[in-house]
């Protein structure tokens, strides 16, 4: 039975579970990594050492002399060579007392024998002091033997990647509980995906980051050359990180990703450059980064000066943001290419900042400022800025002496805690700046010469302003009454868009203005209206239909997965085919059309990992797995009966459930009601008031039985869900976990496609609604109102013999 992703990652946040408490989550993630990192090769060196043996036993040699040849470094080129005392077995079974001097002789003891994890380990130390105290015993040996529990040999996994993904799972479940340290080391996943796509990493080509965190930034680059089908092996990965913990952290992200020889340092990039040839600072063709925010610097002592030829940043004021950009553009190769986050300071701070960005505009080195929206990253609610730079020379001729200004602080989805760059954003983005042309409200090219009028002040919405135009106010249609002929004229995109007739629901009156149709007397009809309207129906359908028929297509590129297991072609052409499919619609514009189906993809991506490596019985399989642990586990987030494969396979089960807790739900109130009216007995009237309410002791009696009986047939039916799944998952046929598979897949696809829709929709319902609200009731009605109670009131006072 494979391990899945959402046991893993259960796994791992039961570990720092463990570990809770006694300390943050910025002081113990390091013991976690350790201890993962540990697992895991020794696991992978038992799988290597056990194919040793028996190769030297099937040789004809006795197992003594089959085990001490495997006990032999040599015989493990592809896998780091684990010396008995970092052998899990032995933290196991032998290490009780002194258990974190015991796991820091391991993890020393592997480093020691493994060149490529030199120093790696060194700012791990599971005996240090917190506060008072080490972490006892009791707790490590609990650590110890919770990863005893999982077995992360690659045989074990539902997919390749599997502990690469729980990896990072575990770097970004950290980050947020860190608070503001997790935005040291973790940049979201969206908007890295969405820097590397702007820098466009290629074959042969060397990347760098100069603070490189936890990795992120290097792994999407490589995976981006996975998904377009380019060899990723021929990709040089570079990096600097100055805080010691947090290059330990990515050292082992790249191992557990597959990429060993990652050149990953650790020093202060502005104060001492690592990476260098010949005395020269290396050049890269890339280079994509999230360096800290408003950091201080001391200009003596820096190595490589020339790097700053720009100027330099006050020294102390927490404004060291450009000195890392002059330094990523100091080690550009010709043609190259740098995608850095950057705060909004940067873009219009005076005096020293100010000079550094005019000698970047005057050598056009200045591609491109993207504006991100509030809240996207960990550690700060600020917004921030992307800057996109090129090497001296490298523009293309269409951009030379320009720069493009994207204003995208409107493109996130918002979320309780955190905000949400999703794929329809990402795309809208990407292709602004590929297109390198102005999109009203959102994007504008502005010349060198406009840049110099403004003292190049960089500030975004000075030159693309996405500030919703003031709701039109027409003072006419306020006193008279009608919604004027502009603003529904303004609304007649959105409206065509979605098949609606603006006349559906207005009449045109002589004077120009509309009227809405009498039949209408309240706003909840008008979504009524609308959403039964005749050509929304029919545009809703078109666009069904095109999917469908897209997915017919498809889906067959789905289905041959487990033989041809060609993941990111797949991926490719399903992209590729459904906006040729389904953006002639027209109902949902292209960016909006290319984030359903990016959006499905990251969300079932996993799944589709797990069917190119073990076929889709092998999902079922996983899924079915991943439900039972989650029902054994008392602190899963999730309800497992709520598992899509539950609601697709266990219908009946889940009605026959649901009726059974509305049948508690209903008893349980009922004998909470008579045991209040119990005790409310005595503050009732001598009269006996209620009493013909009250329940008798035989009737009490009788629910309590009744509610006992169904507690007691919820229990047995739960304790039979298990079985129940296991029969039903077993009696699928490749064919049918295929059909049923591919059919959870369509409806998660439908799913976000509804939603994107429904969007689209409340548009134009949100039209209406306004103009109910503002010219539904004129000054003219209601002065007439005014007039009509003053005359009445006036006829009251005059029966009363007042004259008025």
């Amino acid at each position: 039975m494979p391990l899945t992703l959402a046991q893993l990652e259960r796994h791992l946040f039961a570990a720092a579970d463990i570990l809770r408490g006694k300390m943050d989550a910025s002081e113990f993630k390091e013991y976690i990594f350790g201890a993962l990192f540990l697992k895991r090769c020794s696991d992978v060196f038992e799988a290597r050492f056990e194919e040793i043996v028996a190769e030297g036993q099937a040789k004809g040699r006795s197992l003594a002399e089959a085990t001490k040849r495997a006990n032999h470094r040599g015989y493990y080129a592809e896998t780091f060579f684990v010396p008995p005392a970092a052998r899990w077995s032995y933290l196991r079974d032998e290490v009780h007392k002194n258990v974190g001097d015991g796991l820091n002789k391991a993890l020393a003891a592997l480093e020691h024998e493994n060149a490529s994890l030199d120093g790696v380990f060194g700012h791990i130390d599971f005996a240090k002091k917190v506060g008072q105290s080490t972490i006892p015993d009791k707790k490590l040996r609990d650590l110890v033997m919770h990863f005893s529990e999982v077995r992360l040999r690659n045989e074990d996994f539902e997919f390749p990647d599997l502990l690469g993904a729980a990896y990072e799972y575990l770097i970004s479940e950290f980050a947020d509980s860190a608070g503001k340290k997790g935005g040291e080391f973790y940049t979201p996943r969206s908007v890295v995906r969405m820097m590397v796509r702007l820098v466009e990493p290629q074959e042969g080509m060397r990347i760098y980051d100069p603070c490189a965190g936890s990795g992120g930034m290097l792994v999407l680059a490589k995976e981006y050359l996975d998904e377009h089908g380019l060899n990723s092996k021929n990709l040089g990965l570079y990096g600097q990180e100055s805080n010691g913990g947090v290059w330990s952290i990515c050292k082992m992200n790249m191992l557990l990703h597959g990429i060993p020889d990652a050149d990953i340092r650790n020093d202060d990039t502005l104060a001492a450059p690592a990476h260098t040839e010949g005395g020269e600072l290396t050049r890269f063709d890339r280079v994509i980064t999230n360096p800290p925010f408003s950091q201080n610097y001391e200009r003596q002592g820096l190595a490589f000066p020339e790097r700053f030829r720009f100027g330099w940043c006050p020294e102390g004021g927490k404004k060291a943001d450009l000195m890392f950009v002059q330094h990523m553009l100091s080690v550009l190769r010709p043609g190259g290419l740098i995608a850095t986050v950057m705060p909004h300071g940067v873009l219009f701070r005076g005096g020293a900042e100010r000079d550094i960005r005019t000698g970047i505009l005057n050598e056009d080195l200045l591609d491109a400022v993207i504006g991100l929206g509030p809240n996207l990253f960990y550690g700060t609610g600020i917004p921030a800025c992307i800057l996109v730079l090129r090497a001296p020379g490298a523009k293309p001729k269409a951009r030379k002496g320009k720069v493009l200004f994207i204003n995208a602080d409107r493109e996130f989805s918002e979320g309780r805690a955190q905000n949400y760059l999703y794929a329809e954003h990402v795309e809208k983005i990407v292709s602004a700046w590929r297109a390198f042309e102005d999109v009203d409200g959102f994007a504008r090219v502005v010349s060198r010469s406009e840049l110099k009028d403004n003292d190049d002040n960089l500030n975004i919405r000075r030159y693309a302003d996405n500030a919703p135009p003031p709701e039109p106010q027409d003072v006419r249609a306020h006193l008279r009454g009608g919604v004027p002929a502009a603003e529904v004229e303004g609304k007649r995109a959105i409206f065509e868009a979605h098949g609606f007739d603006a006349g559906r629901l207005l009449t045109k009156r002589a004077d120009g203005y509309y009227d809405l149709i009498a039949e209408v007397t309240g706003r909840a009809q008008l979504k009524a209206r609308i959403e039964a309207d005749k050509g929304v129906v029919a545009k809703e359908r078109a666009l069904a239909e095109a999917v469908e028929g897209w997915w017919q297509k498809q889906q067959r590129a789905l289905a041959g997965l487990p033989e041809k297991q060609e993941l990111m072609k797949a991926r490719g052409a399903l992209l590729a085919t459904f906006e040729k499919s389904v953006a002639p619609v027209g109902l949902l514009d292209r960016f909006q059309v290319t984030g359903v189906v990016a959006t499905w993809w990251a969300e079932v991506q996993n799944d589709l990992r797990t069917v190119a490596a073990r076929g889709f019985e092998g999902l079922v399989e996983a899924w079915e797995t991943s439900i039972v642990t989650a029902m054994d586990d008392e602190k899963s987030k999730e309800d497992p009966l709520d598992h899509r494969l539950v609601k697709r396979l266990l219908p009946e089960y889940l009605a026959e459930l649901a009726e059974l807790e509305a049948k508690k739900a209903e008893l349980d109130a009922t004998v909470k009601g008579a045991a209040g009216s119990a005790e409310d007995e005595d503050a009732e009237s001598e009269e006996g008031a209620g009493e013909e309410d009250a329940m008798s002791a035989e009737e009490l009696a009788k629910v309590k039985g009744e509610l006992a009986a169904v507690k007691k047939a919820l229990k047995a039916k739960r304790e039979g869900f298990k079985q129940r799944l296991k029969t039903a998952c077993a009696a699928l046929g490749e064919k049918a976990a295929r059909e049923l598979v591919l059919g959870i897949l369509r409806a998660e696809l439908d799913g976000i496609l509804g939603r994107y829709v429904a969007g689209q929709r409340r548009q134009v319902v949100a039209a209406y609604e306004t103009w109910w609200d503002k010219y539904r009731v004129p000054l003219v009605s209601i002065e007439a109102e005014r007039d009509a109670a003053a005359a009445r009131l006036r006829g009251f006072l005059g029966g009363l013999g007042y004259g008025v």
